[in-house]
């Protein structure tokens, strides 16, 4: 079983085209609904958080899990991974970092604020060779919120994203990260905002770092079941769930909700 974690619907932009890359294998997809934003907190209760349902996820099959979260990406996975040795867990803002770090220009990063604050991609793009004075980021913190509140299409996202995105505009800035998996579910808005800048974002780059990564784990691959199995958790209400799923990724789901 391969679990997928978030701290709310963001997630699900990287459980799609996990699950349709890898049809056969069993997957968990865990959102953190009740807790939602993530960005806002303070690094220790990400982490506590994180912690929870990354333990929850192990407990009922889980082999790998992926934290499908920027925010707990930068903030929980190195304490998680230090915690817990023997346990797979991976994130996803290396591979990003990866894909863009020998890209010329200004790099612009969107993200929450605790990504921002946290400084990991900083120090990713830095260590794939990428110099640090053409890095520009920006901390987004009302997007999520929109984003969970189903306000996509609301003039407060519009607002919101040309507030946030005029520094870009100011750099000239032509690569920008989506530093957060919810933001994938407005990258047209944003798109449309920066019709001349490249946009890379998990959904993209994840199901490919995941074939990559088990081609060289064949102990975890082998551990992994076959069945095509797929459940979801929430830890808010399920029937908004199924429904922010169905409306903006056109996935059906049954989810279970469960109290951490």
């Amino acid at each position: 079983m391969i679990g997928v974690f978030d701290s709310g619907y963001g997630g699900l932009t990287v459980f799609k085209p996990l699950a349709e890359k890898f049809p056969k294998y069993d997957f968990i997809y865990f959102g953190d609904n009740a807790r939602t934003p993530y960005g806002s907190r303070e690094p220790q209760e990400i982490y506590e958080f994180t912690r929870q349902a990354v333990d929850w996820l192990f407990k009922n099959g889980c082999e790998l899990i992926i934290l499908a979260c920027n925010t707990a990406s930068s903030q929980a996975l190195r304490k998680i991974q230090h915690a817990l040795p023997d346990k797979k867990v991976l994130g996803v803002l290396i591979p990003i970092a990866k894909k863009v770090a020998t890209l010329e220009g200004t790099i612009g990063i969107l993200a929450t604020q605790a990504t921002v604050e946290s400084g990991a991609y900083l120090r990713e793009l830095k260590k794939y060779g990428h110099p640090m004075s053409k890095i520009f980021q920006v901390a987004a913190p009302k997007l999520v919120p929109l984003i969970e509140a189903g306000m996509i299409y609301h003039s407060a996202m519009k607002e919101a994203l040309r507030r946030y995105l005029d520094p870009f505009k100011k750099q000239n800035i032509k690569n920008i990260i989506l530093g957060c998996t919810h933001y994938p579910l407005i990258k047209n808005i944003i798109q449309s905002e920066m019709p001349d800048a490249q946009i890379f974002d998990s959904p993209s780059v994840i199901p490919v770092s995941l074939e990559n990564y088990l081609s060289r784990h064949l102990e975890i691959k082998k551990r992994i079941g076959s069945n095509g199995l797929r459940r979801y958790i929430t830890t808010g209400d399920p029937e908004k769930f199924s429904k922010f799923a169905k409306d903006l990724l056109n996935i059906k789901i049954a989810p279970e909700k469960i109290i951490l």
